[in-house]
């Protein structure tokens, strides 16, 4: 049965409905995996504006809906950053730690893995480690997958989990995604990133968590260049604050550096 408007799948058999979901939905084979297409009814979609407040606080509107991603108190890596006070439809945070999931913002927040429904968007949330041990410094994150205005999205942006088969199943190929790439404790390294990037082959990607300013002893990140580096050849796009995106994008994978 599909869940109410805004209403939360739970279940022992939730995960699995999950991939079984993906794989019916049109597969891509890629390397032997199963990269689940977006739906062709979403092809002739709105298109979204995205914009940054830094960190990994990301605003997605589009599709009648805006979303917004790991609001932050100005802490720690998130210090002298203007806080994310806004409204929005849903807000989806990868844990919550106060530099990715802070109380901040008005809307309904979204933390813990499963299937929702929230402001006419199908939302599916796939938890995983946030550190490099299992969980135990940090606990798990949440990873995060949509669409909205025509867009297939993933949120990878606190987390330094390595994919398992079912995740990359349940990801699929998104349009654009959104991924930590700063390194430290609890984020992808730059190399990781770019490994991650290149498992799921996203058209646009937009990296979060890296530190701009002096080195800080309140923040272990690093700056984007490994990242970077990394990614080569890959065509990278400095936005500003903010880009707007249409579908269909192309093939290539772009990356747009926000901010």
């Amino acid at each position: 049965m599909a869940p109410r408007q805004g209403g939360r799948v739970s279940g022992r058999f939730k995960r699995g409905a999950l991939i079984c979901s993906a794989l019916f939905n049109g597969a891509l084979i890629s390397g032997g995996l199963a990269l689940s297409a977006a739906p062709a009814a979403w092809a002739g979609g709105t298109g979204v504006t995205i914009s940054s407040y830094g960190h990994s606080a990301i605003v997605v509107r589009g599709g009648g809906a805006t979303v917004l991603l790991n609001p932050f108190q100005a802490v720690g890596c998130a210090a002298g950053l203007a806080e994310p006070r806004i409204a929005a439809d849903v807000i989806l945070a990868s844990s919550q730690l106060k530099d990715e999931g802070a109380p901040v913002a008005r809307g309904r927040l979204l933390v813990k893995p499963g299937s929702y429904r929230v402001a006419g968007l199908k939302i599916e949330g796939i938890a995983a480690p946030h550190d490099r041990v299992g969980g135990k410094r940090f606990g798990l994150s949440t990873l995060w997958r949509w669409q909205q205005g025509g867009l297939d999205f993933a949120h990878l942006g606190g987390t330094t989990a390595t994919l398992k088969p079912e995740d990359r199943v349940l990801l699929g190929r998104p349009d654009v995604l959104i991924i930590g790439v700063g390194g430290g404790a609890k984020v992808y390294t730059g190399e990781e990133a770019a490994a991650v990037v290149r498992e799921l082959q996203p058209k646009r990607v937009i990296p979060v968590q890296y530190r701009n300013a002096a080195p800080s002893a309140s923040c272990d990140l690093g700056s984007i260049e490994p990242f970077l580096k990394a990614m080569a050849p890959a065509k990278v796009v400095r936005s500003g604050n903010s880009l707007s995106l249409m579908p269909p994008l192309g093939e290539a994978t772009v990356i747009e550096v926000l901010r």
